[in-house]
């Protein structure tokens, strides 16, 4: 039999959000949802100690899991944790914080068995920094970094034995940071096993910015040919700056072609449907519509699935006409509505060396990239 103590009832005050960290959503499910499925298939109970503010929520999570129940927390992780051993039904468990969404079928499988072969297992990484003991900002001394590991969770170890040592932390009134300190003050030193980088707790607002998806966009405008009467406008419109053109761009909107290819980029990246979808040209409403307004309802899109830019990048093919005086212009406009700095928007143009439509001076085609990022 074996146990998941999933440690789910803290508060997350150093994120600064108005809700519990693990009830937060990362790629569209709450961070407990992560450990939850990643455990369940190696143990026979699961459970998850709450606060009473956050019970109903966190039971509904449980659904899916017919072997997790709740457990209500108390006022330190220590007391939250010894609730929890005492009513693990298993001979074996295993203590992880719902904070790390990230732990990996390998970690899971080298803390059972640790402690299957050695009574106690407990994930960490060798120490990739310098460490030193300081007093009133001096250094005092640097230890051997060789010695020195950074603890992770999930933590394996006998639950009686685990038992026994919390209850005589409770009583001593000892306060500790995880199981292996309590262990190791009241049991013997735990055996360590090397976790991974990956499994990274989500502590600030900013660990929870590590989504990243990339999209890509392409879209092509022809020229009205001469014999088509080109409408007379003296200009075409990339990126939102004007440029000098002897013809117009074929379109329903305002033919910005460039905007049209970013606007795909970042609707796919975000895992929505095409410019087509949301604007299309059947609709009269979109008829010469500004294409940076159209851009900036993209973003609001993007921003509803908690997602914004991290950088753009734009290659333009065109004979004519000439844009290099234009690239600057182009990345202040589009800054502007991505909210990117202009170091985060790469536009490059260059011809087709004469070939094709493009060589022929009948169209111009835009490539565009985003990487797109957890808001």
């Amino acid at each position: 039999m074996m146990t998941v103590i999933i440690c789910a009832a803290g508060k997350g005050e150093r994120t600064g959000f108005n809700e519990n960290k693990i009830l937060r959503e990362l790629n569209g499910l709450p961070v407990l949802s992560y450990s939850l499925s990643a455990f369940a298939p190696f143990v026979d109970e699961i459970l998850v100690t709450v606060t009473e503010k956050d019970e109903e929520r966190i039971n509904a999570l449980l659904s899916p899991f017919p072997n997790a129940r709740i457990v209500r927390g108390g006022n330190t992780r220590s007391e939250s944790v010894y609730h929890a051993l005492k009513e693990a039904r298993s001979d074996i468990v295993l203590v992880h914080d719902a904070a790390r969404p990230f732990v990996t079928e390998q970690i899971i499988r080298d803390c059972i068995d640790s402690v299957k072969n050695y009574g106690s297992g407990v994930c960490a990484l060798p120490a990739t920094d310098t460490v030193v003991f300081t007093r009133a900002n001096q250094i005092l001394s640097v230890p051997d970094r060789g010695t020195i590991y950074t603890v992770q969770t999930p933590q394996g170890f006998e639950t009686k034995k685990l038992l026994a040592a919390y209850e005589q932390a409770i009583q001593a009134q000892n306060t500790f940071t995880d199981e292996s300190g309590v262990y190791a003050a009241f049991i013997e030193p735990p055996r360590l096993f090397v976790g991974d980088v990956k499994n990274k707790k989500l502590t600030f607002a900013e660990d929870f910015s590590i989504t990243e998806r990339v999209g890509f966009g392409v879209d092509t405008h022809a020229f009205y040919s001469e014999k088509e009467g080109a409408p007379l406008i003296g200009f075409i419109t990339l990126g939102g700056a004007r440029i000098p053109s002897e013809r117009a761009l074929k379109a329903h909107s305002d033919g910005d072609v460039l905007v049209h290819a970013l606007m795909d980029a970042l609707l796919s990246a975000a895992g929505l449907r095409d410019i087509g979808y949301y604007f299309p040209d059947t609709d009269e409403k979109y008829r010469g519509a500004d294409s940076m307004e159209l851009l900036a309802e993209v973003m609001r899109l993007v921003k509803e699935q908690q997602l914004k830019p991290r950088n753009v990048s734009i290659s333009i093919l065109a004979e004519k006409p000439r844009l290099s005086p234009y690239i600057e212009p182009m990345k202040s406009s589009l800054a502007e509505v991505l909210s990117l700095p202009l170091s985060q928007i790469g536009i490059a143009a260059g011809t087709n060396e004469k070939l094709g439509y493009i060589g022929e001076g009948k169209g111009i085609t835009v490539y565009a990239m985003v990487l797109l990022k957890g808001a």
